[in-house]
């Protein structure tokens, strides 16, 4: 796939073929927790998990997968997908697809859905060239074929019990099986528990001792909980920086343009950690503020919520700014599929995010599910994703409607 031309797209120089869709809809899924207590952050606690399949049909018999992020509701990406984008898209080329499915001023929920078809006809692209999408995305350099994965999870531990031990036990877990980064959240409510920085700062400290200095830790957002956006960057980032965190992602809670400042401001006070960001990023304007000002280290812009279209222009204009591109990727099989292949096709994909919660969607959905062996993903070489839906996937993963948080019950004991 490689070219000495400049590439415009990444089909730039990738013969067409004449295939046509006919059909698209998308399946919804979820399993629910027996216990209801999947995992817990903050104020809640999660009692399922969601997935939203789309599925794009042609006229070759060529079928392809993709995602767009459930956090927006499968039932909504349903019946969005099937009542407003299929009758635009039927009869259309799938190789047309970022005409097709460029959607970037949508609403962030209406992103979710388009995103879900881009991704379908990548994977509909790929099959009809015989061809990984990792392959067609890598139009100037050799992509990789086994990605590294880093382990994401910090949502075991609850400072209502022995959230220290917990969280110190996770790392070392991940560690043992061959992760060599692992991102974590702040846990439980700290209001409940009494916890203050002063009492975080030790758990850290034992945190890093127990791991080791190789060991890359990752941080995700801290939001008000010290009080003030202020303290993050006077008090917060300067223990990152002495223990030699890897990165601090969404600092402020989220990557929203008022907090455009403070992020500059925090890669000022963090000369050695990254500082991540952007995972609600739609499309390339958006993130290119925060490209240009040099706000972040990393752009974790999702193909779940961009698709992969979009996020090929991103990847490549942080490229050009020496900025690393990985994916946020907490959701199921579906998105990491999508996310994988990106990765594995992009020149500054340092890593693939994978969510270590217990979700059988992330495996289950699939007849040869991607798995990771001592931190590795290795993807094959079949055309499109290389993976195809079980028979049965709708009848051992029926839809539940319904968010997917809840109050935490253990909090008010």
């Amino acid at each position: 796939m490689n070219s000495t031309a400049p590439r415009q797209h990444p089909l730039d120089g990738i013969g067409r073929e004449n295939i046509r869709i006919t059909d698209i809809d998308v399946l919804p899924l979820s399993y629910v927790d027996p216990a209801g207590d999947l995992w817990r952050t903050g104020g809640y606690q999660v009692w399922k998990t969601d997935g939203a399949i789309t599925r794009v049909f042609t006229d070759q018999g060529l079928v392809g997968l993709g995602e767009g992020s459930p956090y927006e509701g499968p039932g909504y990406i349903k019946e969005y997908t099937e009542q407003v984008i299929r009758p635009l898209l039927i009869g259309h080329n799938p190789f047309d697809v970022e005409l097709l499915t460029n959607r970037g001023n949508a609403s962030r929920r209406d992103r979710a859905p388009w995103a879900g078809v881009d991704n379908a006809c990548w994977d509909v692209i790929g099959k009809a060239k015989g061809l990984p999408v990792y392959r067609l995305l890598a139009t100037d350099h050799e992509p990789v074929t086994r990605v590294k994965v880093y382990a994401s999870a910090g949502v075991e531990h609850a400072w209502y019990a022995d959230g220290e031990r917990d969280l110190i036990d996770e790392a070392r877990r991940y560690q043992s099986q061959g992760y060599d980064a692992f991102k974590f959240r702040c846990g439980t409510d700290w209001q409940q528990a009494g916890m203050t920085l002063e009492r975080y700062v030790p758990i850290l400290e034992r945190l890093r001792e127990a791991v080791g200095p190789e060991f890359r830790l990752m941080h995700e957002a801290v939001g008000m909980l010290l009080g003030s956006h202020e303290r993050i960057i006077t008090d917060f980032a300067p223990v990152l920086e002495r223990l030699g965190f890897y990165w601090f992602e969404e600092a402020f809670g989220d990557t929203s343009l008022e907090c455009l400042d403070l992020y500059c401001r925090l890669r000022d006070a963090l000369p050695t950690v990254m500082v991540s960001g952007g995972e609600r990023f739609r499309e390339r304007f958006e993130a290119q503020e925060w490209l240009d000002q040099r706000a972040l280290d990393i752009v974790q812009t999702d193909c779940n919520v961009t698709g992969i279209t979009e996020n090929w222009h991103i990847a490549r204009m942080a490229h050009l700014r020496g900025v690393l591109s990985i994916p946020h990727n907490w959701h199921g099989g579906g998105s990491t599929m999508a996310n994988a292949h990106f990765v594995a096709g992009i020149p500054n994909g340092a890593y693939c995010e994978l969510n270590q919660t217990r979700n059988p969607l992330k495996e289950g959905i699939f007849r040869e599910p991607l798995t990771v062996r001592q931190g590795y993903m290795q993807l094959p070489d079949r055309p499109g994703f290389g993976v195809e839906l079980i028979d049965d996937v709708q009848e051992r993963f029926p839809y539940v409607p319904g968010p997917y948080l809840r109050p935490n019950p253990r909090l008010g004991a």
